[in-house]
């Protein structure tokens, strides 16, 4: 079993139900098992500002399936989810799911980059990972609490809880 992470995000349709329902969806990929998933947070958009607010978390699972297969069941969640995917990047979208870390793995894919391209700069990213794996270290060797120490927050909040359903705003 390898351990991943998981990057959820979400801006349209119900962000936070988007953003449990995700959640949900990861706990019943094959071959696969949610071991937590962090707070849900509210982060500004990135690129283009005239779109809502996001509700980002991530995800710790265990899983056997192989990267591009773990990518596919990403992508089948993101479109049950509603999610179209347009040219415009950074955009508004239902629902965002970002592998971050694939166990100590680097790849580099046409379809697939791990460790996430953007994951050490984006708040949004970095704090819900390091509630849900504050010892982490990356696979270029660099802890994931210094990366943590020199982000800005940039108004990043926690607005529920990423287990309770019936957690209200």
């Amino acid at each position: 079993m390898s351990e991943v992470f998981v990057a959820i995000g979400s801006n349209l349709a119900d962000p936070l139900g988007q953003a449990r329902r995700a959640i949900a969806a990861l706990a019943t990929l094959p071959d696969s098992v949610l071991v937590q998933a962090s707070s849900l947070y509210s982060s500004r958009p990135m690129g283009p500002a005239d779109q809502p607010d996001y509700v980002n978390a991530v995800a710790r699972l265990t899983t056997r399936l192989a990267p591009l297969a773990l990518l596919d069941q990403l992508q089948k969640i993101e479109l049950e989810q509603g999610r179209v995917r347009k040219d415009e990047r950074w955009g508004p979208r239902t629902l965002d799911l970002d592998l971050l870390l694939y166990g100590d793995r680097v790849i580099n894919h046409e379809r697939l980059i791990v460790p996430h391209y953007g994951m050490q700069e984006r708040e949004f990213v970095l704090l819900p990972l390091a509630e849900i794996a504050p010892a982490l270290v990356l696979p270029c060797g660099t802890p994931l609490a210094q990366l943590v120490a020199r982000c800005p927050r940039n108004g990043l909040a926690i607005i529920a809880s990423g287990a309770d359903e019936q957690e209200p705003l």
